[in-house]
């Protein structure tokens, strides 16, 4: 029988901020980590949960029987109401991944764990976590430079993106703690060590934990 609900953590970060990276770093301190694209990913795969629902709403994105991405990608880049209809079939989905995921890692004595959501405000998935870790370089400039050397990335597409996020600024001010990805990688993996540390003594939200990394 496990034990009680362990500390959960949401990690996130915009889009060319290092928060993959840090994702890695968590895991390799044995942290389980549940990656959201991971979850869409999977849903979107042949057999998936999303496949027919998303199939029926975005008639051609489906290829033996499995979500084409790119087909995808133009029924809701740059059409709000589209990427809406597309999120409540999605999100739902996730959810309940989620849950299970918690569930689970409750189940096997851990006494924290780290959900790697990269819409987490924009989704509000910040009411299901106990506290929010956000990764950042705090240079657009560097942001910029990270996501246009991706393969198929256009600064048009960039700039999409960018409008659906909560600004970094914003999220840095919102998050409890920030983690900074624009300094060497073994001081980035010492904030990370150590906020594991601290987070791994407190099975649930407390105020005496203290913002700032």
């Amino acid at each position: 029988m496990g034990g009680g609900k362990p500390f959960v953590l949401g990690l996130t970060g915009s889009i060319g901020m290092g928060k993959s990276a840090v994702s890695d770093m968590f895991r390799k301190l044995e942290v389980p980590v549940m990656d959201s694209d991971k979850v869409v990913h999977e849903l979107y795969a042949k057999g998936g949960a999303a496949v027919a629902p998303v199939g029926k709403a975005f008639p051609g994105v489906t290829v033996d029987d499995a979500i084409l991405r790119s087909e995808l990608g133009k029924y809701v880049l740059n059409n709000e109401v589209n990427m809406q209809l597309l999120e409540s079939i999605v999100h739902p989905l996730v959810d309940a991944e989620r849950d299970k995921f918690v569930a689970q890692m409750a189940m096997d004595n851990h006494r924290l764990v780290v959900l790697d959501i990269p819409l987490l405000y924009e989704t509000g998935a910040d009411k299901w976590v106990d506290a929010v870790a956000v990764a950042s370089t705090s240079n657009v400039a560097l942001q910029r430079e990270r996501v246009l050397a991706r393969a198929g990335m256009t600064p048009d597409k960039l700039d999409a993106i960018l409008a659906r996020q909560v600004p970094d600024e914003e999220k840095r001010k919102r998050a409890d703690y920030t983690i900074d990805t624009a300094c060497a990688l073994a001081e980035t993996e010492a904030v990370v060590g150590g906020l594991v540390a601290l987070l791994s003594c407190q099975p649930h939200p407390s105020s005496d934990i203290t913002p700032g990394f």
